[in-house]
């Protein structure tokens, strides 16, 4: 696997780091524009009446503050 990063690196001029990110985001689906399907969403309970109704802007909120935390590292 290692091996294949590295050729894709230097196929694209860029570090195996820089593709390991690429991949990963890709495949996690972060940063594309469309919403990512959760079907684990709707699993457990709140507590509250409207998780369900507002789950995605509930998670975009999440994740946002989690993305914020580890871009200040």
């Amino acid at each position: 696997m290692a091996a294949l990063a590295e050729r894709e690196a230097r196929r694209r001029g860029t570090s195996v780091s820089e593709v390991a990110r690429q991949a990963l985001a890709e495949h996690l689906g972060i940063g594309q524009q469309v919403p990512r399907a959760l079907p684990f969403a709707n699993l457990g309970f709140s507590g509250h009446r409207h998780t369900a109704r507002d789950v995605e802007e509930v998670l975009a909120a999440e994740w946002e503050r989690d993305i914020e935390r580890h871009r200040d590292r």
